[in-house]
């Protein structure tokens, strides 16, 4: 590693850690963040806050380009203060504790990650973030990676996280330049925004045209992590032509849907927040 380089590779899967009150440094790591949001830490923060998709978009997101793959993203959109805070953060510490971000939850692990089409399980390796401000590090309190994934309620982060990168990380083409536009429209909605994914599917043609079983449709019109299975499922089928969701007529590409039913690409533009620098 470089001088100066927070990220360490973590040797032998134990750490000493731990985060509180009485260290010194306390909630100085929420402050200046570019902190990307995931679909399920979206899930997470609508449950904590009681808002629908539509406001947590206009209220505390940024919507940028992710650098290497082009499809929109959104980072947590900090207060416009001088040290640029966290809008959930106060001195007694985080405000959303229950249901903060994966990233804040792992911290102060990193994890890498990637899984492709055919992996049963994603290949992953961790490091340690170790930034110059941090205190936490001179405390007692040992863990492995599996104790404290387990101690932060990792778990659903993780299989979601790790469905999520199936998407973003796939080396498939998007096919057709013309269609490419409202296939971005609706990555974003189906990521995002789904409450309006949810109207989208229970309002729509989808069900004409999808082999959904009825309990699945029933438990998603409450169930937003259901929901956001299928949401995976039907962006691999539109973005990259991989079967997931039984067509009720087979032989038909995901290609010819759209161009047959428009309405099955009718999706919020991406720009439902403004774009900014984070």
């Amino acid at each position: 590693m470089k001088p100066g380089d927070p990220f360490n590779f973590l040797e032998g899967d134990t750490f000493s850690f731990a985060c509180h009150p009485g260290v010194a440094c306390f909630t100085e790591c929420c402050r200046d963040l570019k902190l990307v949001l995931t679909p399920y830490d979206l899930v997470r923060l609508k449950k904590a806050l009681g808002l629908v998709s539509s406001e947590i978009l206009d209220q505390f997101v940024v919507i940028k380009p992710q650098e290497f793959n082009g499809f929109p993203g959104v980072f947590l959109k900090m207060n416009e203060d001088e040290r640029r805070t966290c809008p959930f953060v106060s001195p007694e510490g985080c405000g959303i504790y229950k249901d903060r971000p994966g990233a804040c939850r792992i911290y102060p692990i990193g994890r890498a990650s990637s899984k492709t089409k055919g992996q049963e399980e994603a290949r992953e390796f961790h490091f340690l973030v170790k930034e110059t401000h941090c205190r936490g590090f001179d405390e007692a309190k040992e863990w492995t990676v599996k104790l404290w994934s387990q101690d932060q309620g990792l778990e659903p982060y993780t299989y979601f996280n790790d469905c999520w990168a199936e998407i973003i990380q796939h080396s498939g083409s998007l096919g057709p330049e013309a269609t490419i536009p409202k296939k971005l429209q609706m990555f974003f909605m189906a990521s995002y925004n789904l409450d309006q994914f949810r109207q989208f599917v229970l309002k729509s043609t989808f069900l004409q045209r999808f082999v959904v079983p009825e309990e699945r449709v029933r438990k998603m019109e409450s169930d937003d992590e259901e929901l956001l299975r299928l949401a995976f499922q039907w962006l691999k089928l539109v973005l990259f032509g991989e079967k997931g969701i039984p067509l009720r007529q087979e032989q038909v590409t995901s290609d010819k849907i759209m161009a047959s039913d428009p309405d099955l690409l009718t999706g919020p533009a991406i720009s439902t927040a403004p774009l900014c620098p984070v």
